[in-house]
């Protein structure tokens, strides 16, 4: 107990290899048991919400990708959705099905730095060496179609800014390709491993209604059976003409969180191929005024997407004119990064430490911003 041992006071991160972004956490131990933990952040980008209310409408568009670096797309997607939403833009079928690759092709790339994140923590370093190889064909695939590799600025309200190349569809396929055929080679080297299974399985349990008592959404939500997922059950984008499975896990554990992600791949692949299948012609952006005349009317909205993370929202006020009155993001991490880790870090060792903020998946700058 604490009144027998003297409590060992450490700060775990933002320097720590082991941690998951700038990102800090006061422990206190007892031997090497965290007996209490408080998250420290702070360290990465602040204050976007704040600087929203000082920027045009079509500048903040380069402002929230910066809310989530591995998966930035779903935060211009929920931007735009709002602002569509207030000004009661249609958006051409055609963006929608873009958007909608886009935002699959992120999901993609995201959950394969996570699963290397989990992989380096235990010791499997071949893992991310790998998953990041993977991620770095998604990143070009980006740079080809936006010119940027990781802040994108490509879904701007009323659609996207151009349409795909010719030849685009036929990269893509072809980097899909190749990630199905090294998806055997990962599970075996990552799922398949004796010290996975003794890392991250039964690694800091929850059920169902704990998690939705403590406002977890998005795998690490459906690892405990909870099926909900926003692309199925409030569509945006192309998803309602789409045919894909929500993956759920019931063990509520590491290895089930690890494992809704794994398999979260193979889905999206499914639904880009989908999409690349069945998109549609016509214009890739709705009729809007220029970037520098760009005005919304008063009104106000809230807007949901699932991302990587978990459930993003966007709401979003206007007075009239060029600037935004108030922009209030509720992003994932910020519940999971705090309340979350506060509550499941007291009785795990020291070591699992780096891998429980791995498996809830935390985005720092979400928390910051």
């Amino acid at each position: 107990m604490m009144d027998d041992f003297r409590a060992t006071e450490i700060i775990f991160g933002p320097q720590h290899p082991g941690i998951h972004g700038n990102f800090g956490t006061r422990l206190e131990l007892e031997g090497d048991l965290v007996h209490r933990a408080r998250m420290v952040p702070g360290y990465l980008h602040r204050a976007f919400e704040k600087l929203m209310e000082q920027r045009t409408w079509m500048q903040n568009v380069a402002i929230v990708p910066r809310i989530c670096v591995p998966d930035p797309d779903v935060n211009e997607q929920a931007y735009a959705m709002a602002i569509e939403d207030i000004m009661g833009i249609e958006v051409p079928r055609r963006a929608d099905y873009i958007r909608t690759i886009i935002l699959e092709l992120s999901r993609i790339a995201s959950h394969l730095m996570s699963l290397g994140g989990l992989g380096g923590a235990i010791g499997l370093y071949t893992m991310p060496m790998w998953v990041n190889g993977e991620r770095d064909y998604i990143l070009d695939l980006m740079e080809q179609l936006t010119g940027a590799r990781v802040y994108h600025i490509f879904i701007w309200p009323g659609g996207v800014r151009w349409d795909i190349p010719d030849n685009w569809p036929r990269k893509v396929n072809k980097v899909l390709d190749h990630i199905e055929t090294m998806l055997p080679h990962y599970y075996s080297l990552f799922f398949e491993s004796k010290v996975t299974d003794a890392r991250l399985k039964g690694l800091a349990p929850f059920d169902s209604r704990w998690a939705v008592e403590h406002g977890v959404t998005g795998p690490n939500l459906r690892a405990t059976g909870f099926e909900m997922d926003v692309r199925r059950f409030d569509p945006y984008a192309a998803y309602e003409d789409i045919d894909f499975d929500v993956v759920t896990r019931r063990e509520g554990d590491g290895l089930a969180r690890a494992l809704v992600r794994w398999n979260e791949v193979r889905q999206s692949i499914r639904i880009i191929r989908q999409a690349l299948e069945d998109i549609p012609g016509g214009e890739h952006r709705a009729k809007t005024p220029p970037p520098l005349a760009f005005m919304v009317p008063p009104g106000d909205s809230y807007a949901r997407v699932e991302s990587s993370k978990g459930e993003y929202g966007y709401y979003v006020v206007s007075k009239g004119g060029k600037y935004p009155y108030r922009v209030h993001v509720r992003g994932p991490s910020f519940t999971h990064g705090i309340d979350v880790l506060e509550q499941l870090l007291p009785g795990n060792e020291i070591s699992d430490v780096a891998l429980i903020t791995g498996t809830l998946e935390v985005c720092p700058p979400d928390i910051d911003r």
